[in-house]
């Protein structure tokens, strides 16, 4: 994996702009790691998926993160700062790709779920339907809330949440972090930045898109400072 050149970041968001986000998650990985092929890819746990989305998302903009998060009590808003070292720590428990679910005297036993699965399904019951190991695709809705509950567990990466408190009325919850919600919208606003360079910089010295995104990144700063006076 590496980090997306200014090029590639354009061309993935491009790319994903049309996409629906589990198509995303496989454009940006995709760009990353263009040693692996894609179906692979497709065919990781989604956290395993999240997990290298979690990775790309440090290369390109480091470990620290911070979002906002609102109250569901008293609506205040709460700045949520934390690492991606924190994230790792939380979901450190290893990822089972087997799980079974009791339910009603009967024990199903699953894989998880990849995000090919997802593409290819449009409801849980599909989703269970396709993931169960020992031909037992009776799927009642019991078996439904229990396999969720389970995968949570076996695939913790794919299920993060942070814990939060409200220092207005001292609520306290956890709120669900979406890495790669999070890294898209960064992708999307470095993809404004780089274009607004681009306009800045062609319209002043004439360089192609080309020119313009090759520079490094300090060096086009320094030319956009120059360039807007």
């Amino acid at each position: 994996m590496r980090a997306l050149s200014a090029t590639e970041l354009l061309s993935v968001w491009q790319s994903g702009s049309n996409q629906i986000p589990l198509q995303r998650a496989l454009t940006m990985l995709a760009a990353a790691c263009p040693e692996t092929p894609a179906d692979l890819l497709a065919r990781l746990t989604i956290g395993q998926r999240d997990a290298q989305l979690l990775t790309l998302r440090e290369m390109m903009f480091g470990s620290e993160l911070s979002s906002l998060a609102e109250c569901p009590e008293c609506g205040e808003k709460i700045e949520l700062s934390f690492s991606c070292s924190d994230i790792r720590a939380a979901t450190e428990t290893t990822t089972r790709a087997e799980f079974a679910v009791e339910s009603n005297g009967r024990e199903v036993h699953f894989r998880l779920p990849t995000s090919e699965d997802l593409l290819a399904i449009k409801s849980s019951e599909q989703l269970l339907q396709r993931c169960a190991l020992n031909g037992d695709n009776h799927i009642t809705e019991d078996l439904v809330y229990a396999a969720g509950e389970a995968m949570s567990t076996a695939d913790p990466m794919a299920d993060v949440h942070a814990r939060m408190n409200c220092s207005n009325c001292t609520h306290a919850w956890e709120a669900p972090f979406d890495i790669l919600a999070f890294l898209w919208r960064e992708i999307s606003a470095s993809a404004r930045m780089l274009l607004h360079a681009v306009h800045t910089l062609a319209s002043a010295y004439g360089w192609t898109e080309k020119d313009i995104l090759a520079l490094s990144p300090a060096r086009r700063g320094i030319y956009l400072e120059m360039a807007n006076g």
